[in-house]
């Protein structure tokens, strides 16, 4: 090989090395680890680790709230996975510290950094909380670590002080449909191999419940209680909104935890330490149950207020400001925020009268937290004009209560003008045809007539002779049944101009058609649409039956005007726990053996009940 080539070669090498260098040094990830609860007077690491074999010059920042008792210890590894024939290859360098805290607190170690291949890289900040020693350990005057093992290894009859659940809820006095944050917590002193088995959580009567996704890797965590640290996991929590106002109950709930314990023999020899035996153990845990004041929400509730609570905010959009006639128009209204999302309504839009409306498009995108139930409600109008002219949308409104300020808010969206021009169609599209089609023309008969071959005998018809009864009965009759088909239609006429009467007359009827459907619903066992047809069969029933619109109905004003109505209170509860049942049986369990078929004949009671006093 010349020296030519070997020049070539080599320039070629560097750059390859160059640009491996310059990619490497795009993906280096600088980190810092630490646990983020520890305890007066033991040992924990800090670890930082880079995923580059050509990092240099680390430098932490100064602590000062933690005494360092060792390192940096350095390592390195690297590995190397082959995947369809593509090979990847990972590195990493580890720099691990020795740290004890010197006081109780909650502290902050600030960004260190590196230097990989001329660039300076920094980590992510650390917060650590000191918790105190143990006061039963310090009053014996052992150390933390070794009497937390003996705990630990040596319990051959675990007591409810070493391991045990609380149950925590955020609030206990709270108003009807706040939000609540109930958690299961574990503590514990030994070592617990799973933390739940076969768990048992109470029904939730009297809330609608949301549960919070758990991590599926839980680690332990330390929290200081009653004088002693323990190790402790969140096993579940839920979110929970009363539906009705009272005090409600909230049974305990039952958790079966496995505990590893050591097998406890006659010490024979130092190895019988490394080849100890260990026992699982199944331990009952109980949570206790917990009692939940619910308060009625207070007086001087907005005009538009369906139930809304929480902490929201309402945007609007249109389309489009200048249209033609019949082409369609969409008005998006976007409701944010926290509190019962899944309860809100679908605000009501008055469109001009010369709009055809469609039914709007809802779109939910909500996600439990321990703040509640946040996100978004997206509800889209389509509406279609069909004269052109000018016309304005009014604001929409949204009233709530708002839990912080502990009053009730009304948002309004902007108004929107809309001008209308006449399209190209509107002179065709009023054309109504009036030719018949080739389609609406048939041919009777196809087949050959044949020749009759028996005499016909004609029959002379009979004369009608003038002034007899016959005579006067062919110009009377006639006279007789238009009089009575006026009276009749008239009448038609004037119960059809009262629509409100007319409603009704018909709302037990249009009440049944629904029942029908949801019966349907029942015996297919889908629960969503069944408590959907309940809710409007119901509602638009009232509606119809004491006139007032659908946008105006309410639980207050329902009572108040069936009370005027001189229905039995009874009645009016039993209505008004029908609607509660329906509002949240698809998000809370409902006991009994068929709960759908339960509500199903409570609902046709009630209609038949309130059927003698509506007429």
């Amino acid at each position: 090989m010349t020296k030519k080539m070997k020049k070539i070669y080599l320039l070629l090498g560097l750059c390859l090395m160059a640009t491996h260098a310059v990619l490497a040094a795009d993906d280096v990830q600088f980190s810092a680890s630490a646990p983020n609860t520890v305890i007066m007077d033991q040992p924990f690491q800090l670890t930082y680790t880079v995923n580059s074999l050509h990092a240099k010059d680390l430098r932490i920042p100064e602590i000062t709230d933690f005494d360092i008792l060792a390192g940096p210890f350095e390592s390195t590894s690297s590995s190397m996975t082959v995947i369809n024939g593509k090979s990847t290859s990972n590195v990493s360098k580890t720099y691990t510290y020795t740290l004890m805290a010197k006081k109780e607190g909650t502290f902050t170690i600030p960004s260190a950094s590196i230097t990989v291949n001329r660039e300076k890289y920094t980590t992510n900040g650390l917060k650590i909380k000191v918790l105190p020693p143990d006061q039963t350990q310090t009053q014996q005057g052992q150390p933390q670590g070794q009497s937390q093992e003996r705990s630990t290894a040596s319990a051959t009859s675990i007591s409810n002080e070493n391991i045990f659940i609380r149950t925590q809820v955020s609030k206990t006095n709270v108003y009807e449909q706040e939000c609540i944050l109930l958690t299961y917590k574990l503590y514990t002193l030994v070592d617990v191999t799973q933390f739940t088995n076969n768990t048992k959580l109470p029904d939730f009567n009297g809330f609608l419940q949301q549960s919070i996704e758990q991590s599926s890797t839980q680690q332990l965590d330390y929290e200081h209680y009653n004088g002693r640290n323990y190790g402790t996991v969140v096993l579940h929590q839920v979110l929970l909104y009363p539906q009705h106002t009272g005090v409600i109950e909230i049974d305990p709930a039952n958790f079966e935890a496995v505990i590893r314990v050591q097998n406890r023999s006659q010490v024979r020899s130092i190895f019988d330490d490394f080849f100890a035996s260990y026992t699982n153990v199944t331990k009952m845990l109980v949570a206790p149950g917990v009692k939940i004041n619910v308060k009625a929400l207070p007086p001087g509730k907005p005009a538009g207020y369906t139930g809304a609570v929480g902490r929201f905010n309402i945007d609007s959009d249109i389309s489009k400001t200048t249209v033609k006639t019949n082409e369609a128009v969409t008005l998006t209204l976007t409701i944010s925020g926290t509190g019962n999302m899944k309860l809100l309504k679908t605000p009501d839009v008055d469109f001009p009268a010369d709009f055809e409306l469609y039914d709007p498009k809802v779109v939910n995108n909500f996600k439990n937290t321990t703040s509640g139930v946040t996100g978004t409600k997206t509800i889209e109008y389509l509406a279609i004009p069909r004269s052109a002219g000018s016309f304005v949308i009014p604001p929409v409104e949204f009233s709530y209560f708002d839990t912080q300020d502990k009053t009730y808010k009304t948002l309004k969206t902007p108004a929107y003008s809309l001008n209308v021009e006449k399209g190209e169609s509107d002179e065709t599209s009023t054309v109504v045809g009036t030719y018949v089609s080739k389609e609406d023309v048939k041919q009777i008969s196809t087949d050959i007539r044949y020749i009759a071959t028996q005499p016909v005998v004609l029959k002379p018809e009979p004369i009608l002779l003038f002034g007899s009864w016959k005579f006067w009965s062919c110009y009377l009759l006639p006279l007789v049944a238009a009089i009575l088909m006026f009276v009749f239609f008239r009448k038609q006429i004037k119960e059809n101009a009262d629509v409100a009467r007319m409603k009704n007359k018909k709302a037990n009827k249009v009440a049944r058609k629904r029942l029908k459907v949801a019966q349907k619903y029942w015996k297919e066992n889908r629960k969503e649409l069944f408590y959907d047809e309940i809710l409007k069969a119901l509602w638009i029933y009232l509606s119809d039956k004491l006139s007032i619109p659908m946008a105006n109905l309410n639980k207050a004003n329902v009572c108040d005007e069936l009370a005027a109505h001189k229905v039995p209170q009874e009645y009016i509860d039993a209505f008004i726990d029908v609607l509660n049942t329906c509002e949240f049986a698809r998000y809370a369990p409902v006991s009994g053996e068929d709960p759908m078929g339960e509500l199903y004949a409570k609902v046709v009671k009630v209609i038949s009940n309130l059927e003698e006093y509506l007429k």
